[in-house]
């Protein structure tokens, strides 16, 4: 008669504590490992979304600017005013005659500013001096408008501008912990010539 019981023995053993011990350590580290890999890749996305909005942001904003300082000076049926009413660094004031009216004082959405203030990093869009700013582009760090006259070269008198050269630098809305420079803000600069047809008639 054969004796089983050495055998059912055997096979009623599991693993051994040191077994246990191994397979355990093995799957906190794989488990490590995602938790690690999904974490990065989710900072990763972030950063590349902050960075896209950032992108769109200014893009957006030197679209509008360039589109509507090209117009500066149109009056299609004549007129006195001047295109450029107002040349700093950080302000431009342009006049156009939208509507045909002879005049670019009259109410309609001829008369427009852009502004940067240093102090809250924004860049404001005003019509027809009514004190009331919308915000064309945030978290701008640095801004500038440059003018030139016809020969090239920089000049301060409004009537001699024929060129303006608009340089903006923005930076993230949130700061980036896997980037150590600029306290965690990556930046992007752009600059644009636009040429006003209009200013020189």
């Amino acid at each position: 008669m054969i004796d089983l019981s050495e055998h059912k023995f055997r096979s009623a053993v599991g693993f051994t504590l040191m077994e246990l011990l191994v397979a355990m350590t093995i799957g906190l580290v794989v488990l490590g490992g995602i938790a690690k890999t999904f974490t990065a890749q989710s900072r990763q996305n972030t950063a590349e979304e902050q960075i896209g909005q950032m992108q769109q942001n200014v893009r957006g904003a030197l679209d509008l600017m360039l589109r509507e300082i090209q117009m500066a000076g149109y009056k299609p049926v004549g007129g006195t005013f001047n295109g450029i009413q107002t040349s700093t660094s950080t302000t431009l004031r342009i006049k156009l005659d939208l509507d045909s009216s002879g005049v670019a004082t009259d109410g309609t959405t001829d008369d427009i500013s852009y502004a940067f203030d240093n102090s809250t990093g924004l860049v404001t869009r005003t019509l027809n001096n009514s004190g009331a700013s919308a915000t064309v582009a945030d978290n701008i760090t640095a801004f500038t408008f440059t003018y030139l006259d016809a020969n090239g070269a920089s000049t301060t008198t409004n009537t001699s501008v024929r060129r303006i050269t608009i340089n903006i630098t923005a930076r993230t809305a949130k700061p980036d912990p896997s980037y150590t420079s600029n306290g965690g803000y990556r930046t992007y600069q752009i600059s644009a010539d636009v040429t006003p047809p209009n200013l020189a008639l």
